[in-house]
């Protein structure tokens, strides 16, 4: 079909093909012989063909195209904004997070709280850390506006739960220490992107 076809909009001028359905019965006699009629000659098998087809190649042939949730999970984009993560340090094993509270100013739906204290060492740590999902909108500004990169965007995008209002604690969103050899740096939202490092440019010096 030629391009100029497609621009045609008079629909005036086109064919159309009347289909004949028969008589409508208007007796209880007359549509109890057409229902009759049309189990004989098995036309209501005809609509359910794809179906049979379709599971009997499911159940007996292996071609399952469905997915087994929440077994089987479909692979989402790296960039997609689920449920927030906190990195550790690989050397350490200790949280990034410095408790600047600079995701807690920029929140929008104001749904992150955040208590710091000093440890023995004067030196800042967080000691409450929660997250509102019941307000929160997945907007990413947490994550672009971390200087440590410790909160990103994960892949766990499961937010149900049988309460309105669902917290979230820090140590819930922890990478477990028996999982940190295979914590990835750029694993969500927020995280610089693995050509980050070629995509710098050099700017020439001022003197």
């Amino acid at each position: 079909m030629s391009l100029d076809k497609l621009k045609n909009r008079n629909v005036g001028v086109q064919n159309y093909k009347m289909l004949d359905l028969g008589h409508t019965p208007e007796s209880g006699w007359g549509k109890f012989k057409q229902v009759l009629k049309r189990s004989v000659k098995l036309e209501l098998f005809v609509g359910l063909k794809v179906t049979i087809r379709e599971m009997f190649k499911a159940l007996f042939m292996g071609e399952m195209h469905t997915v087994k949730y929440p077994f089987e999970k479909l692979p989402i984009s790296p960039r997609y904004r689920a449920i927030h993560e906190m990195k550790r340090l690989l050397e350490s094993g200790h949280y990034r997070c410095i408790g600047c509270g600079l995701c807690e100013k920029i929140c929008i739906s104001n749904c992150i709280k955040m208590d710091t204290r000093y440890d023995e060492e004067q030196r800042k740590e967080v000691s409450d850390y929660t997250i509102n999902f019941g307000r929160c909108i997945f907007c990413g500004y947490c994550a672009e506006v971390c200087p440590e990169l410790a909160i990103v965007h994960g892949g766990r995008y499961e937010t149900a739960s049988e309460q309105r209002a669902s917290y979230s604690n820090f140590e819930d969103m922890l990478t477990p220490m028996d999982e940190l050899m295979n914590q990835k740096e750029y694993p969500g939202f927020g995280a610089p992107t693995p050509v980050a490092d070629k995509n710098i440019k050099k700017t020439p010096l001022a003197y």
